[in-house]
């Protein structure tokens, strides 16, 4: 079935991949991203000739995910050119690499703000609508280091994700008997097909990130990005976690697994969100709320 889906941070990496591949397989995709007539207008330019060259339904559309009044804004041109919205993917996300101790406060508020209260932006403006239908699904990209192995000098990042994936959690047992569904998607490390390590943030206070240089940890940065690359199997492929999403795009209702491991490095995720899951669940079974565990289907 056909569904109108919209994709934060499309611009490149997993959402770019991800806009492409649902739009290939016959949805309407809305690929959001800021600055569309700005520094992205190459891009929005890229994505038009993608939807000629193709002939699918693929859309670039303004969406600062910083911003509520951008997110409502693009919710409701989107709902007012299609007369509904079925997925909406949380995919805006950022990375920064260092020391913990050399980034400031307000370092790690910007990047909790773009990988989670990017989501609590985006669901205020669409889940309205999603409620109103009594039907839809919202996927989450998580991040492996959630639960998996944690390598130094991606504590901010870390943070962020682990927070962005507690929100996801708990929204999708709010959210069950609404009949919105969930789907949180875990890739592992990608060294390449993202522009995450690429683009990857650096600590501010330079001094302080200095002294770790100059100390125990001499060239320790160099040497996780080492040892990162070293594991990922040279076949690994980012275009591998869009295909998983538009898998479960393309599941029934009611049938959607609620998490999604694509993790090349096998870093443990899989086996560690195994039990935190079972966990939940097992507490809202106590608690006699098993019915939030799945999805109503309404009408």
């Amino acid at each position: 079935m056909k569904q109108v889906i919209v994709i934060t941070g499309a611009s490149s990496g997993f959402g770019a991949l991800t806009a492409r591949a649902l739009a290939y397989a016959g949805h309407t995709v809305y690929a959001s991203m800021r600055e569309t007539t700005g520094r992205n207008a190459a891009v929005v330019a890229d994505v038009e000739k993608f939807a000629r060259d193709n002939k699918v339904d693929l859309r670039a559309i303004e969406l600062d995910v910083g911003s509520q009044a951008s997110a409502d804004a693009a919710i409701a041109k989107i709902v007012a050119e299609q007369g509904r919205l079925d997925v909406v993917m949380h995919n805006a996300g950022h990375m920064s690499f260092g020391p913990a101790e050399a980034f400031t406060p307000e370092q790690l508020a910007e990047l909790y703000d773009i990988n989670v209260l990017s989501t609590q932006r985006v669901n205020r403006a669409a889940l309205p609508q999603l409620r109103k239908q009594g039907r839809g699904l919202l996927v989450w990209v998580s991040s492996s280091s959630s639960a998996g192995g944690t390598p130094p000098y991606l504590a901010p990042y870390f943070a962020a994700k682990a927070g962005m994936d507690a929100l996801a959690v708990v929204y999708a047992r709010e959210l069950s008997r609404w009949g919105i569904e969930t789907s949180i998607i875990v890739p592992g490390a990608f060294t390449g097909g993202t522009n995450h390590f690429a683009h990857s943030g650096s600590p501010a206070d330079r001094a302080r990130a200095a002294e770790y240089e100059a100390g125990p940890y001499a060239g320790f940065g160099e040497q996780i990005m080492k040892a990162f690359s070293a594991i990922v199997p040279p076949e690994a492929d980012a275009a591998s976690v869009a295909d998983a999403i538009v898998n479960v795009v393309d599941m029934p209702f009611g049938q959607r697994p609620f998490r999604v491991h694509i993790d090349p490095t096998q870093d443990g995720a899989e086996v560690a969100f195994a039990v935190i899951d079972r966990v939940r669940n097992e507490m809202l079974h106590r608690v006699g709320f098993s019915d939030l565990l799945h999805p109503k289907a309404n009408g």
